[in-house]
């Protein structure tokens, strides 16, 4: 069983820069299967968008797709992890901050991302978290 975030976080996340239109990140997420992308610039991390943040932020007020950046609509206020933390850290820290992923950053340089999914496909792989996260895309 793994013990560390490195051993379950998905390594080299998509990321967007803050000038890139939400049009764009919109179809990164529907073409990737992502509900996030990480905004960052030279692999420093700036901000994140959930598809929570589009409809909020973005769509629910009517901004124009093609004009409005990622550095609009991104959560700022960012919470993240080491990947060398243990798996036990992370839920702390998703519980504590009521969030479902953490980008995984080494120091200044972002290197990862982790799901609340991806902790219930390795700690409880038959409970019904693990299995909506591991099912095909609903396209």
């Amino acid at each position: 069983m793994a013990q560390q975030i490195s051993e379950i976080m998905t390594a080299d996340p998509i990321t967007v820069t803050p000038q890139t239109e939400i049009s764009e990140i919109a179809r990164l997420m529907r073409d990737e299967d992502f509900g996030e992308v990480l905004v960052s610039e030279r692999d420093h991390l700036r901000g994140v968008v959930t598809d929570r943040d589009l409809v909020v932020r973005a769509l629910a007020d009517d901004l124009d797709t093609h004009s409005t950046r990622a550095q609009d609509v991104c959560s700022s206020d960012i919470v993240t992890c080491t990947p060398d933390a243990g798996i036990d850290e992370a839920v702390r820290l998703m519980r504590e901050h009521a969030v479902r992923r953490l980008p995984i950053v080494d120091g200044d340089e972002l290197v990862g991302t982790v799901t609340i999914g991806d902790i219930a496909l390795e700690r409880d792989p038959d409970s019904a978290l693990a299995d909506v996260s591991s099912a095909q895309p609903n396209r």
